[in-house]
């Protein structure tokens, strides 16, 4: 992702405005420290400050990390005005606020449209609707009726809920007992932003935000189960972003998901073997061939390994080259250090 031009990061930086956090991070030159947008400490002059993507690049152009704003701690964290406001929207799903409503709540709608299009790709009224409609799906699959759902999540005619559920979903609401959606959120940890997908029947989907094989990994899925993706929340996402907090908090060692892996018979063999690598313990890609009972297929291994879409959970980070070098991660080999050398922290 390209960041903003200097002048608006140097604005956003004296602001403290919030809704760049997880954009950029502004290194100060006289001090060698490195900080998150929102940082209370003094603004150094322009002249003075030089702008990167992420932490790591600060890091590798030798600056320091500041005591004040800890910028290593999660990238993108949403602040607390966001955080209230969203779950305002999944718990009241037929809500529709409109720009007055976010003035009447002390929100700038400006801001809170930026924010919106950052964090989630849409605009914030596209966010509303996008929450209504799954929360409608869900109700039909429970075998509510068209017209009572129609009216329960806020439309005012069963012609208008009908335009928009097929128009967002591909599908007309009485055929929503026998298709499938995809709910994703937005997960920040401490080495950025995950994008997490589930069915009701579990999750198919953990990669990071900026993984160029994410769009690829979508149009797959979306294949797969024929079906389409759309903001909200279900009960797996809520214990995979549960879990994944204490898995980076140190307190969690075992996940306990339903997950589901749609691939090749081959695929779903080396995935399903890495999910036996124990925390704290590495294979070697070749290691990983014998343990499948394919020796010589060690380049598949890795292929298979690449293509793994549910990252951390399937810890396909735990494989590593014959030489014991780090090769091969789909989220960078920084994120795939971190994970490995958090783990090895880790009591289990």
């Amino acid at each position: 992702m390209q960041i903003p031009n200097e002048d608006e990061m140097y604005q956003a930086l004296l602001e403290r405005d919030s809704s760049f956090e997880g954009i950029f991070i502004a290194g100060v030159k006289t001090t060698g420290i490195f900080c998150r947008p929102t940082c209370t400490a003094k603004k150094p002059k322009k002249e003075n400050t030089v702008f990167f993507r992420t932490t790591k690049e600060a890091l590798d152009h030798g600056y320091r990390a500041c005591k004040i704003c800890h910028p290593m701690q999660p990238a993108g964290v949403a602040p607390q005005w966001l955080k209230d406001l969203l779950l305002e929207i999944h718990a009241n799903p037929a809500i529709n606020m409109k720009d007055q409503d976010l003035r009447n709540r002390g929100l700038d709608p400006k801001r809170v449209r930026r924010s919106f299009q950052k964090n989630h790709g849409m605009t914030f009224h596209a966010y509303q609707r996008s929450v209504r409609l799954n929360h409608a799906f869900s109700r039909l699959q429970e075998g509510d009726k068209v017209i009572d759902t129609a009216y329960n999540v806020g439309y005012e005619s069963l012609s208008g809920f009908g335009d928009a559920f097929k128009k967002n979903l591909g599908f007309s609401p009485t055929e929503s007992s026998s298709r499938c959606v995809i709910t994703i959120v937005r997960i920040t940890t401490p080495l950025g932003p995950l994008i997490a997908g589930a069915t009701e029947e579990g999750i198919c989907l953990l990669e990071f935000s900026d993984r160029r094989m994410l769009e690829t990994q979508i149009q797959r899925l979306r294949k797969h189960f024929d079906a389409r993706f759309i903001p909200g929340r279900n009960h797996h996402l809520d214990q995979l972003e549960k879990q994944l907090a204490e898995y980076f908090n140190g307190t969690r060692c075992n996940f306990n998901l339903e997950i589901l892996f749609p691939g090749t018979a081959f695929q779903r063999k080396v995935w399903q073997e890495l999910l036996t690598i124990s925390l704290g313990t590495k294979r070697s890609y070749a290691e990983q061939a014998i343990a499948i009972g394919h020796p010589y297929a060690v380049r598949a291994v890795a292929k298979a390994n690449g293509d793994n879409r549910i990252a951390i959970i399937i810890p396909c980070h735990r494989v590593i080259g014959s030489d014991g070098k780090l090769t091969g991660y789909g989220g960078g080999l920084w994120r795939k250090k971190w994970l490995l050398d958090h783990e090895s922290k880790m009591n289990c």
